[in-house]
């Protein structure tokens, strides 16, 4: 496993090691020691254990985010493809961040086998770029709807370069994201 660092300190994209011959391959998705040995050597904090598996499948277009939750059940995630490709989105929403405001995106897909940690005080977004996209995130806390909060995916002042045309067009957004509001409208908990 190799830890690549962002220009937002603390979310790092993941490159296993994938081990692969004719029969087909195999890769390690996750393991703690070693996870938490490689933020180490970046100089970042050990998360808290994952404690809920999600998955989701998108459409081609399909657009989810910016979603975060809130004290006391804030949540860092762990996400990846298994099924075809997104564009994923973190934005840093800590107030007293030097790169608060500031996103950063990397393409996920079940080709490349790349992983985005998101830790806990991000906002995370995704667009999928192919049909039948599925999507896992293992977080550090569970759902809580009275925590639950999101930042508008369009929101010109974070000016998120997502990639409509690629991904079909104008995004599908559920009505609860479409009525997100903006990052400096919102409260940040």
């Amino acid at each position: 496993m190799k830890l690549i660092p962002t220009r937002i300190d603390g979310v790092v994209i993941v490159e296993p090691t994938v081990f692969g011959d004719e029969r087909g391959w195999f890769m390690e998705t996750y393991n703690e020691p070693r996870f938490h040995r490689e933020l180490a050597a970046l100089g970042l904090p050990a998360p808290r254990p994952f404690v809920q598996d999600n998955h989701s499948c998108s459409a081609r277009g399909v657009l989810r985010g910016l979603h975060y939750q809130a004290d006391p059940h804030a949540q860092g995630k762990l996400v990846r493809v298994v099924r075809g490709a997104v564009w994923d989105v973190a934005v840093d929403i800590r107030p007293r961040s030097a790169t608060y405001g500031q996103w950063v995106g990397t393409e996920l897909s079940a080709a490349n086998r790349l992983q985005m940690w998101v830790p806990e005080g991000l906002a995370h977004g995704f667009i999928a770029l192919e049909d039948d996209t599925h999507f896992l995130y293992k977080t550090t806390d569970v759902y809580a709807r009275d925590c639950e909060r999101a930042i508008a995916w369009d929101d010109p002042t974070l000016a998120i370069a997502w990639p409509l045309e690629r991904a079909g067009g104008a995004p599908k957004v559920a009505p609860k994201d479409a009525a997100a509001p903006r990052l400096h409208a919102s409260a940040t908990d």
